[in-house]
């Protein structure tokens, strides 16, 4: 998916910062469809236009980032939402991916490391800043060893779940296509055929199944 084919929205209080990632997007060829600037607007907005990729403060004037991002993706489950926060608090991250969020993005990022971030968020990646992937896997791994945490599991082919394994390692559909030598549509074709088998609906999603079905761990550490 090229630049020009992801449309984005962008939810920020602050209007010099919105209208600076809405430029700068522009520039580098997303087609930016709107922006807003509290939840309420946010969710009113993104149910008319449907954006490929909400970009999403937590801290809003007089609402919460949080409760938009919940609101979106369970109206819309099309649309990712990518956080883009100043806030690199790990309680805010958590919060934000049990909400829905497909990651995380914190301001100090670069308008290159952005750009990325929404292009690989609207390709069905779970982005996250250096170091932040590993607390949400963390979380999951230890809500995984909460009683009565695993309910039976769909049946999946011996290629999906191959590809579920990696995807909660964290490696990009890229990376797993070079992993397995099959092509990266193919590894998409995949991971959206387990995304409808186990009613899901992002790769975050996925790797907390992954995760709690013990399917993060190599076959022979099993």
């Amino acid at each position: 998916m090229t630049n020009e084919h992801v449309s984005v929205m962008v939810v920020d209080d602050h209007p010099m910062w919105r209208d600076g990632v809405a430029r700068d997007l522009t520039e580098r060829g997303f087609r930016v469809l709107a922006t807003a600037g509290d939840g309420e607007s946010a969710q009113r907005i993104a149910r008319a236009v449907r954006p490929d990729v909400v970009l999403m403060d937590l801290n809003l004037n007089g609402s919460s980032g949080v409760d938009a991002t919940r609101w979106i993706t369970g109206e819309l489950p099309e649309t990712k939402v990518l956080v883009l926060s100043a806030s690199g608090e790990h309680s805010d991250v958590l919060e934000a991916v049990k909400a829905g969020a497909s990651g995380y993005l914190v301001k100090s990022a670069s308008v290159e490391e952005l750009v990325d971030a929404v292009h690989r968020t609207a390709a069905g990646d779970a982005v996250f800043t250096a170091g932040l992937a590993g607390l949400v896997l963390g979380e999951y791994r230890r809500m995984a060893a909460a009683p009565d945490s695993v309910e039976p599991a769909p049946r999946l082919t011996e290629r999906e779940t191959e590809v579920l394994r990696l995807v909660a390692k964290g490696l990009t559909a890229r990376q797993i296509a070079t992993r397995l030598v099959i092509s990266h549509r193919t590894v998409e074709n995949h991971v959206q055929s387990t995304l409808r088998k186990l009613q899901l609906h992002n790769r975050v999603e996925l790797a907390r199944y992954a995760i709690e079905h013990g399917l993060d761990a190599d076959p022979e550490e099993v």
